[in-house]
């Protein structure tokens, strides 16, 4: 692996397990220590980082974590809902068996790791996130991943998702079911409207855990 994709894969995994706390300052001396790398492909990777929204820098050119406001991820929800609807639609009327096998399998995956008495987060979150990009692949177009590559995933997504609810993850895996039946049927209309109440009551999922977490995090100030 090449060095700058090393600190890409490395500080981005640190974002999203939080072990990079939002809005906290990033050192490239300290980032390429942890990395095992040099400066030079840090900074190539923040600025790749800063591109997906995960990294925010300020007028004197210092890095930080995005910390992302209710109102910024309600947004980035919103924009994931339209185009990501489309993209539903573009798959749906160009889905082959081997596709639709694919995302059978990512679907049966996040069962199991939602079964009773044994939720796992991480991978519920990993093959959540395959089963979305399985679909904006077969959409096959370049600028509908451009656009929702820096959507499809946001830290305090993942963060929050620790504090979901059992129905949340069980609605999440169901409503995988239904856009299943759609491709299946190579019904275009029908994804795209899934998908978009599929993105839409995600949001409120994690709003509703958002809210929670903030009232724990204030009651421990």
């Amino acid at each position: 692996m090449k060095a700058s994709e090393k600190a890409y894969a490395t500080i981005r995994a640190m974002i999203l397990s939080g072990e990079l706390a939002s809005g906290e300052q990033l050192s490239e001396e300290a980032l390429a220590e942890r990395c095992g790398v040099s400066r030079t492909p840090v900074r190539d990777a923040l600025r790749r980082l800063e591109a997906e929204l995960l990294v925010h820098r300020n007028e004197s050119q210092r890095s930080f974590v995005a910390d992302w406001s209710l109102d910024d991820v309600r947004d980035a929800f919103e924009l994931r809902a339209m185009i990501e609807g489309y993209a539903a639609r573009r798959a749906a009327e160009r889905m082959d068996k081997a596709t639709l096998e694919r995302l059978r399998a990512c679907n049966s995956a996040i069962y199991r790791a939602i079964r009773p008495g044994k939720t796992d987060v991480s991978a519920f979150l990993q093959y959540n996130r395959e089963f979305h990009e399985i679909v904006l692949a077969a959409a096959d177009s370049q600028r509908l991943s451009a656009v929702l590559g820096g959507l499809i995933e946001q830290p305090v997504v993942w963060r929050t998702a620790q504090h979901y609810g059992r129905e949340a993850f069980h609605r999440s895996h169901s409503e995988h079911e239904d856009l299943l039946a759609a491709f299946a049927r190579g019904d275009g209309p029908w994804a795209e409207s899934i998908m978009a109440g599929h993105i839409r009551r995600a949001f409120h999922a994690y709003a509703d855990a958002h809210r929670g977490l903030a009232a724990i995090d204030r009651g421990a100030a």
